[in-house]
C-alpha cells in the first residue's frame, strides 16, 4: 500500500500544534485558578533544598511546565531571592512535577476528547464566573491535549510499515546514545517536554518503537527541556546562570547514570508494566516519573557539590541585586519598638541606597544606551517595590505597640520616606522606558541636548544622595543643602524647558525628541521634590 506523506506529515503537525495550544491553554487555566501565589511559593517555602524540591513539584504541577517553573526559578536567585542550594532543590521537584501530564496522558480518555472540548468551551465562553471560566479553560485545554496526541497517532500509524523508520528503531536498539540524541533534539525544537513524552507514549502504545528504545529518547527528553532556563538566563546575572547550569548538569549526571544502569533500569520498567498491569502509555509515563524520583534521590545529597561545579564552570563574584530585606526580624518588635525602629531605618537606608544606584543606571543608560543598565534599573525597582511592601507592613507591626512621642514621629517619617523612595524607583523606571522608547522609535537627541540631561541627571542623583545620607546622619546642615538644591532643580528644569522649546523652533530636534526631553527632564525634576520631602521629614524630626 502507498502512504500518503502529505496526510502523515500534515496529521502530525497539526496534531503537534492543536497537542502544544492545549498544554498551553490549560496551563494558563490553572495559572489563572492557582492566582498569582507561584511565585509567593517558591518565595517563602524554600527555607532548604528539601523544601524547594516540594514547592518546585507544587509548582510544576500547577503550571503544568518544568521549564516554566525553571525560569521563574532563575529570575529569583537572579533577584537575590533564593540561593543556588535551594534553586537546584527547586529545579529537581520541577522535573519531577513536570511527570504528572505523562501520567494524565497514560489515562486513556482520548476518545472522549471532543466532548471535553465542547464541554470545557462552553464554561470558558458562556460562565463569568472566575473559577468556572479557569475550570472551563483547563478542560479545554485537556481536550485539545488528548485530540492533538491522537491527531498524531493517527499521523504516524503508517510507519510502522517504512522501512527507513523500522531500520532506525532497530539502530535506537543497538545505540541507544542515539536515542538519547533524538530525545533531546527534538525537545529542543518543540520546547516541551510533555510533547515529546506524549509522542512517545503514541509511539509505543502503536507498538512503533519497543521499550528498550524508549527509555533513552525518554532521558534525552529531559536533557532537552533545560533548553529554556538556558535561554531565560542569557544576560542575566551570574547566579542566574549558575542555577541554569546546574538544571543542565541534573539532567545530564542523571542521564549518564541510568545509561550505564540502562539494562536494569529497563527490567525494573517492564516488571513494574506487568506487576501493575500498566497499558503502554502509562508505562512510559511510570518509567519517565521514576526516572525523575530516582534522580532527585540519587543527586540530592550532592547538592553543595553541584552548585561548587557551577561556580567553578562559571566563575566571578555574584552580582545580583537581594531583594530580601536584611534587618526586619520580626523579635525586635516584641522586644522594644525603638530597637524595631532602628532595625526599619536601616531597611530603609538600605532602599534609599537602591534607589540612587538605580538613578545611576538609568543616567548610564541614557548615556551608553547599554541594554545592561537598563536590566539593572529596572531589577532594582523591583527590590525597591518588595521592600517598600516588606519595609511598611514591619511598620504596621510595630504601631500595634504603645510608642513614646519620639518614637511616633520617628515612626511616621520612616513611613513618609518608604512611600518617597518607592515614587523615586518610579520615576526612574519612567526615565529607562523613555530611553527605550528613544531608542525603539530611533529618535535622535542634540548633544547639547544631552549635556543638559547630563547636568541635570548629576544634580538631581546628588541631591537625592544628601537626602538619604541626612536621614542617616540626622544631619540638619545637609538636610538643608537638599532644599537649596532642589530649588535649583526646579529652575533647571524650567530653563531646559525653554532651551529644548528653541531648539525644536530652530528645527536642530524633533518633536519627539521634545517629548522624551521634556518628560525626562519632568521626571528629574520630581525625583527632586521627593527628596525634598525626606529632608523635610529629618527637619521636623530634629525640631
Amino acid at each position: 500500500m502507498e502512504l500518503d506523506f502529505q496526510k502523515m506529515i500534515f496529521e502530525f503537525l497539526g496534531g503537534l500544534g492543536i497537542f502544544l495550544f492545549g498544554i498551553k491553554i490549560m496551563r494558563d487555566g490553572l495559572q489563572r485558578s492557582a492566582g498569582d501565589k507561584l511565585r509567593d511559593i517558591l518565595d517563602k517555602f524554600t527555607t532548604n533544598p528539601l523544601m524547594g524540591v516540594l514547592a518546585g513539584i507544587i509548582v510544576t504541577v500547577l503550571i503544568q511546565s518544568s521549564g516554566g517553573t525553571t525560569v521563574i526559578t532563575v529570575g529569583l536567585v537572579s533577584a537575590g531571592f533564593m540561593t543556588l542550594r535551594q534553586a537546584i532543590g527547586v529545579i529537581m521537584g520541577a522535573n519531577i512535577g513536570t511527570t504528572v501530564t505523562a501520567f494524565i496522558i497514560g489515562i486513556d480518555v482520548s476518545e472522549y476528547a471532543l466532548p471535553i472540548i465542547f464541554i470545557g468551551a462552553v464554561m470558558f465562553f458562556f460562565f463569568k464566573n472566575n473559577r468556572l471560566h479557569s475550570m472551563g479553560q483547563i478542560l479545554l485545554g485537556l481536550g485539545a491535549l488528548f485530540y492533538g496526541l491522537e491527531l498524531m497517532g493517527s499521523g504516524m500509524k503508517p510507519l510502522r510499515s517504512l522501512q527507513d523508520f523500522q531500520d532506525l528503531t532497530l539502530s535506537m536498539n543497538d545505540n541507544p546514545l542515539l536515542g538519547v540524541l533524538i530525545g533531546t533534539v527534538f525537545t529542543v525544537i518543540v520546547q516541551s517536554s510533555s510533547a515529546t513524552v506524549g509522542i512517545l507514549q503514541e509511539l509505543f502504545g502503536q507498538g512503533l518503537i519497543d521499550l528498550q528504545a524508549a527509555l533513552p529518547v525518554l532521558f534525552g527528553d529531559n536533557i532537552g527541556t533545560t533548553i529554556t532556563a538556558v535561554l531565560a538566563s542569557i544576560g542575566t546575572s551570574i547566579a542566574a546562570r549558575r542555577a541554569a547550569l546546574t538544571h543542565v548538569l541534573f539532567n545530564l549526571i542523571g542521564t549518564t547514570i541510568f545509561m550505564i544502569f540502562l539494562p536494569l533500569y529497563y527490567s525494573f520498567i517492564q516488571y513494574l508494566q506487568a506487576m501493575m498491569g500498566l497499558n503502554p502509555e502509562m508505562t512510559i509515563a511510570f518509567a519517565h516519573g521514576s526516572f525523575n524520583i530516582f534522580n532527585a534521590i540519587i543527586q540530592f545529597p550532592f547538592i553543595g557539590a553541584l552548585a561548587w561545579i557551577a561556580t567553578k564552570i562559571i566563575p566571578g563574584e555574584d552580582s545580583s541585586i537581594n531583594y530580601k530585606p536584611k534587618h526586619l526580624d520580626p523579635i525586635f518588635i516584641e522586644q522594644s519598638s525603638s530597637i524595631a525602629l532602628g532595625q526599619a531605618k536601616e531597611e530603609v537606608l538600605r532602599m534609599g541606597k537602591f534607589a540612587a544606584l538605580g538613578l545611576e543606571e538609568a543616567d548610564l543608560y541614557q548615556k551608553t544606551y547599554s541594554k545592561k543598565h537598563a536590566d539593572t534599573a529596572m531589577q532594582l525597582e523591583e527590590a525597591i517595590n518588595n521592600l517598600d511592601r516588606k519595609i511598611t507592613d514591619y511598620l504596621i507591626l510595630i504601631s500595634r505597640n504603645e510608642m513614646s512621642n519620639s518614637e511616633s514621629q520617628q515612626h511616621s517619617m520612616l513611613l513618609d520616606t518608604v512611600r518617597d523612595i518607592e515614587r523615586i524607583g518610579d520615576h526612574f523606571e519612567n526615565v529607562v522606558e523613555l530611553v527605550s522608547y528613544q531608542l525603539t522609535n530611533k529618535v535622535k537627541l542634540t548633544d547639547s541636548a544631552k549635556q543638559d540631561l547630563e547636568d541635570m541627571f548629576r544634580l538631581t542623583i546628588q541631591t537625592f544622595k544628601d537626602a538619604i545620607i541626612a536621614l542617616d546622619d540626622k544631619d540638619t546642615a545637609l538636610a538643608s543643602k537638599v532644599l537649596k538644591s532642589e530649588e535649583q532643580i526646579d529652575k533647571i528644569e524650567r530653563i531646559l524647558r525653554k532651551k529644548h522649546i528653541m531648539r525644536i523652533n530652530e528645527g536642530e530636534c524633533s518633536g519627539s525628541a521634545g517629548i522624551v526631553f521634556v518628560d525626562i527632564i519632568s521626571n528629574l525634576e520630581r525625583i527632586g521634590d521627593h527628596s525634598v520631602n525626606i529632608a523635610e521629614a529629618v527637619l521636623g524630626y530634629r525640631n
